[in-house]
């Protein structure tokens, strides 16, 4: 008996839209990167790019729980001796609240060239209007 080994033909991709107002950032960046690496197809192949394109809008109104929006902070490196920089999850959401969502997602994906080509479908928004509806994106429930 031979493996099955799935084509690029066989991968049929959509685009989903999800709404992430009001929605818990653990529990939506789960089910995002469910749907980009594609774990839900039967098709599902780990070397290959076999999940979805997913648009996330209204991240300025996601939340999370407790008192992790004082508490949770976000360091990064600019370089320089002495360059480490943090931001708390209040200030980040209020200055760049694309990038909370998009780093928590990037964070539950591979960590390869696979998965950098699956965060490159992704596409986040703060707002209510994003410009993919050309993609005729379909909606997710989280």
């Amino acid at each position: 008996m031979k493996t099955y080994i799935p084509k690029e033909k066989d991968f049929d991709r959509k685009t989903y839209l999800v709404n992430a107002e009001g929605k818990t950032l653990g529990r939506l960046a789960t089910r995002v990167a469910t749907v980009l690496i594609g774990k839900g197809k039967t098709v599902f192949s780990q070397d290959k790019l076999s999940g979805d394109q997913v648009i996330v809008i209204n991240a300025k109104d996601v939340h999370i729980s407790g008192n992790k929006p004082k508490q949770k902070l976000y360091t990064y490196y600019t370089g320089y001796p002495a360059g480490l920089r943090t931001k708390t999850f209040e200030k980040l959401m209020e200055t760049n609240p694309e990038k909370i969502i998009t780093q928590a997602i990037s964070r539950m994906l591979p960590k390869n060239k696979l998965g950098r080509e699956m965060l490159r479908r992704l596409r986040v928004y703060a707002g209510k209007e994003h410009k993919n509806q050309a993609q005729k994106p379909i909606a997710l429930e989280v």
